[in-house]
């Protein structure tokens, strides 16, 4: 999530101070993403420097208000036209651990796919209970714990994908690293 380009949203609706921007942004996004005010007002620093924000107001930084700039409104509409970039994250634990688990002796992969399967679920109904929960016109919150509860399914099928794969291969145990001899520590440990 880009807090820059949703600060940059925020204020196309008019100037706000920090503290503000940060209760909004929070009551936005459904309460789910907790937002640090130095985060806020960091942001709003760099905001300024780009020329994507302009303060006025004198004193201390809670009594200045921020105003989006024309320059601003055409970096959020740009943002908001571009789609996200889908690639797939360098790292997902996930699919680490499941890899590193087929290589270590001993290790039952589909007790591993099951824990982790079993765990997703808990936090699925959990996004559903919030959601059931919710204030009938808090579409914010609906759309958080939707995106979520997607998001999780996909883990769940790619889980169940994995399981599937995995059954129809011979589990093989992992080929032993070969021994190396290991190099005298001091020269004169060498016999001959």
């Amino acid at each position: 999530m880009s807090v820059l380009h949703a600060l940059l949203a925020l204020l196309s609706e008019g100037p706000k101070h920090g503290l503000r921007l940060q209760t909004e942004f929070e009551s936005r996004t459904g309460e789910v993403w907790p937002l640090n005010v130095g985060q806020v007002y960091t942001t709003l620093q760099r905001l300024e420097r780009d020329g994507l924000v302009e303060t006025y107001g004198e004193g201390e930084r809670s009594r200045k208000r921020y105003r989006i700039t024309s320059a601003g409104a055409q970096e959020l509409a740009g943002w908001l036209r571009t789609p996200p970039d889908l690639v797939p994250p360098p790292r997902d634990e996930l699919v680490i651990k499941v890899l590193v688990a087929l290589q270590v002796p001993g290790i039952d992969i589909r007790e591993i796919l099951q824990t982790h399967r079993r765990h997703v679920i808990e936090v699925m109904q959990r996004y559903t209970r919030i959601k059931a929960d919710a204030a009938e016109d808090d579409v914010p919150l609906a759309l958080v714990a939707d995106a979520e509860l997607f998001r999780l399914e996909a883990i769940v099928r790619w889980l169940d994908a994995a399981d599937v794969r995995l059954k129809q291969q011979p589990l093989s145990a992992p080929a032993p690293v070969a021994d190396t001899p290991l190099e005298p520590a001091h020269p004169m440990e060498v016999s001959q």
